[in-house]
């Protein structure tokens, strides 16, 4: 899957590679403690925040708490 801006697709393949083999390599045998990955993810959530950002999306909607609310399952406003 793509990330939500082209820009930003090399470093979450980046992320996810890293991420993958973290998971299979260190977490899955025990090694909870190694964070190999935080730079990968600090740069790759920066550019995701910026396309965001660009694509002038509502913060707003996507913190909102919708589960176990009236807004469950209903379509979205009309605007």
């Amino acid at each position: 899957m793509n990330s939500i801006g082209s820009e930003c697709n090399d470093l979450k393949k980046e992320y996810d590679s890293c991420f993958n083999v973290w998971y299979s390599e260190s977490f899955l045998k025990g090694d909870y403690k190694s964070d190999p990955c935080s730079e990968l993810l600090k740069n790759y959530r920066t550019c995701v925040l910026k396309a965001i950002k660009e694509k002038n999306i509502d913060f707003s909607d996507i913190e909102a708490d919708i589960l176990g609310t009236d807004r469950e399952k209903q379509p979205p406003p009309e605007k």
